[in-house]
């Protein structure tokens, strides 16, 4: 499954607990088909103390959520939209909005 979103696009979140959450793409594993967003799926850690630095403790993190779950806001447009591909006459493959149509790359 290819992921049609990639590292610093900004995202809504359209299901699961965080739905209507709106934030930054982080990273993204194409092999697994997530992405992790800030500030998106908030998990506690029980963690063990690995040095002085790193005390033991409950940590919150992020952890990835379904790349399906998510939509591409258009920094065009504003709006929450879904991509298209086009590839141009030299070859080269780029992202288009489909609300307003324009190149997003």
């Amino acid at each position: 499954m290819g992921v049609r979103i990639r590292k610093e696009d900004t995202v809504i979140v359209i299901s699961g607990k965080d739905k209507g959450k709106i934030g930054k793409v982080k990273k993204v594993l194409p092999d697994k088909g997530r992405i992790l967003v800030e500030g998106v799926n908030i998990v506690k850690r029980h963690m063990r103390a690995r040095s002085a630095e790193q005390p033991s403790g409950i940590i919150q993190m992020e952890a990835p959520i379904h790349a399906s779950n998510v939509k591409l806001i258009c920094p065009l447009c504003g709006e929450a939209t879904m991509v298209s591909f086009v590839v141009k006459e030299n070859g080269e493959k780029s992202r288009v909005c489909k609300k307003c149509g324009k190149e997003i790359d």
